[in-house]
């Protein structure tokens, strides 16, 4: 479950006031909104890498109001994937279980399977550098999931692009419920995305939040 209940936010001039929005255990949520809406800062509220001036996150049954992001066991997609460029796609999966200190093994195993289901085991050893857009999106996802939290967050993470691609991955997304058990909040501008992937939509407008 992600709750958020009655969150104020302070960005310079920009505020955001009594956002509140609910997405139940197990499913998949898209917050749609205009560039400059506010959404994606909502979304950084939940992972933890913006504090809110008011209000109240809760995570399955915990309030993570105050803690740090390593702290509230979500898998994040960023915007343009920002994958470790001094690494390859092999470390880049398998970071969150390295440093949680999983044993080699245990590692291996999952990164192969991520890569797999991905269909990105041909990159591996590669340096995670001169990528297509698409194949930086699935690396991103599988480094988000690879240690299996509850909680999945992505920001417009099929924005930048082409349309095949965003199609592709689409089908990629759409199996994630149906792999983990992971309840999603997907930060998109697109009715097309909502209209396929989400099982609740939610639109900011306004500084409001309308279903």
């Amino acid at each position: 479950m992600i709750e958020v209940r009655d969150l104020s936010i302070q960005q310079g001039r920009f505020r955001l006031d009594g956002i509140s929005l609910a997405v139940p255990k197990g499913r998949y949520a898209v917050l749609m909104g205009k560039t400059g809406s506010g959404k994606t800062t909502v979304l950084e509220a939940v992972a933890g890498l913006r504090r809110p001036a008011a209000g109240r996150i809760l995570l399955g049954d915990r309030d993570v109001t105050g803690l740090d992001p390593a702290d509230r066991d979500v898998g994040y997609v960023p915007q343009d994937g920002a994958l470790f460029r001094t690494m390859t796609v092999r470390q880049n999966l398998g970071f969150a279980l390295a440093i949680r200190r999983r044993p080699a093994d245990a590692i291996a195993k999952r990164v192969e399977e991520l890569a797999g289901w991905l269909e990105v085991g041909h990159l591996l050893d590669r340096r995670a550098v001169g990528l297509s857009g698409g194949e930086t999106q699935r690396i991103a996802l599988g480094r988000a999931l690879a240690h299996g939290p509850p909680v999945l967050l992505m920001d417009e993470p099929l924005g930048s692009l082409d349309e095949e691609t965003r199609e592709r991955l689409i089908g990629v997304f759409r199996g994630i419920r149906a792999r983990y058990d992971v309840t999603v909040l997907h930060v998109s501008h697109s009715r097309h995305e909502a209209e396929q992937l989400g099982d609740i939509v939610f639109r900011l407008q306004d500084g409001r939040i309308e279903t």
